[in-house]
């Protein structure tokens, strides 16, 4: 399907709607359909999103701005019209070919009436099979706007329900609104939230980026790290009974994030990672314990730092059950992580992490942590917020769930 996402201005103009375009795009674009920005002003920003300006959209043109001022008047003169027209002809051959349009804000906003009208105009012939309208911002809310907006046409556009246009707002408070103002039923009005990308808000390396998607985390429920090199007093094999307990007794996805490869002063190293593989197998952990080292068991390759540093950033617990350490140093890592921290009751880990963190017992049964663990997580704000928004506000997620079903929906596919 051929997607069209229209606004005023796109990236790298900065604002939320020109970031929600450039999201949604990307998105778009990765899953396969053929998206267009359509904008006043903007460059491309994606190899696989097509650019097409048309200047006289941007609400900052002076063609535009001189209008603007005598439609804010009430005028409506034979400049609005020539506007118009010359509008709807660049948007039906910007948008030849289309399948669905997506317009962000110019079905809500006054900023270029010539192009809502236009818009409006090419919708009654139905140039398009499917129209979305996604409102950010509503005119008629908004007492600033109250001396710019008049009664009828151009105006009373922003303020309808067009007839067979899907109705998209980001909030349930701008459904209530814009419910009221358009007399429509809530239920007629879908509501996609802005989201955020986990990768380029914590500057992913490619190699994290790599390793969240191959293993589906942004589908987890907890991620715990055990930032460590494969060694026997690491005592890795209760971690993993610890993560197993923790999936039978919560019901949950939790997974558990080796990060080092056997260490190479011991040559029973390896050994021990085959005695690690063959618990994860019996427990049936292999979709949730995982060595990053092997994450491309045909090709092993080591973590950079950045990549670990990012790993501590993405997880939700580190996990840290040695036997034995001269010092501590993960620990310290997660504290400017702002990591919680689960380790054993050791004098050096003792030493290092004070009283800021939970310790656990050696002899302790695996179900005893885990249920120390899970207590903890479900009493922290921070990991609930954190949760919240990995599994309902990624741009992935929403559009995914929320996006592609509207556009498929009565689209002919």
């Amino acid at each position: 399907m051929a997607v069209g996402l229209v606004h005023y201005s796109g990236p790298p103009t900065i604002g939320g709607v020109e970031s929600t375009i450039a999201n949604q795009a990307r998105f778009l674009a990765a899953a396969g359909y053929a998206p267009t920005v359509i904008v006043g002003a903007g460059q491309a920003f994606d190899e696989n999103v097509r650019l097409h300006l048309v200047p006289r959209m941007s609400s900052s043109h002076p063609q535009v701005l001189a209008v603007k001022s005598q439609l804010d008047a009430g005028r409506l003169t034979p400049a609005f019209e020539e506007l118009r027209a010359s509008l709807r002809e660049e948007l039906r051959q910007a948008t030849g070919g289309l399948q669905a349009l997506i317009v962000h804000n110019v079905m809500s906003l006054h900023k270029n009436l010539a192009l809502t009208s236009a818009i409006h105009d090419l919708w009654s012939e139905r140039a398009w099979p499917k129209l979305i309208a996604w409102q950010h911002d509503l005119a008629w809310d908004r007492r600033d706007y109250t001396r710019e907006l008049h009664p009828g046409e151009p105006w009373g556009l922003l303020r309808v329900a067009w007839p067979g246009v899907d109705q998209v707002v980001v909030s349930d408070s701008v459904r209530d609104r814009w419910a009221a103002l358009t007399q429509q039923p809530r239920q007629a009005i879908h509501v996609v939230p802005p989201g955020v990308d986990p990768a380029v808000f914590g500057r992913w390396t490619d190699q994290t980026t790599h390793i969240f998607s191959s293993l589906a985390l942004e589908f987890a429920d907890i991620i715990l790290l055990m930032p460590s090199r494969v060694t026997r007093r690491k005592n890795i094999e209760f971690g993993i009974e610890i993560v197993a307990a923790m999936r039978r007794d919560s019901g949950q996805d939790v997974r558990l994030l080796i990060t080092g490869p056997p260490g190479p002063h011991n040559p029973r190293n390896p050994a021990y990672l085959e005695e690690l593989l063959e618990i994860r197998r019996s427990l049936r952990l292999e979709m949730a314990v995982h060595f990053l080292f092997r994450l491309e068991p045909e090709e092993p390759e080591p973590l950079g730092d950045a990549t670990v540093a990012d790993l501590f950033q993405l997880s939700d617990g580190l996990l840290f059950p040695s036997l034995d350490e001269g010092f501590g140093i993960p620990i310290l890592e997660a504290g400017l992580a702002r990591l919680p921290v689960f380790c054993s009751d050791i004098p050096a880990l003792r030493e290092t992490g004070g009283l800021d963190v939970v310790r656990f017992q050696l002899d302790a049964s695996a179900a005893e942590v885990a249920a120390t663990i899970l207590g903890a997580l479900a009493a922290d704000p921070t990991y609930r917020l954190r949760r919240r928004v990995m599994a309902s506000y990624t741009w992935s997620q929403l559009l995914r769930r929320r996006l592609l079903p509207l556009l498929e929906a009565d689209a002919g596919g």
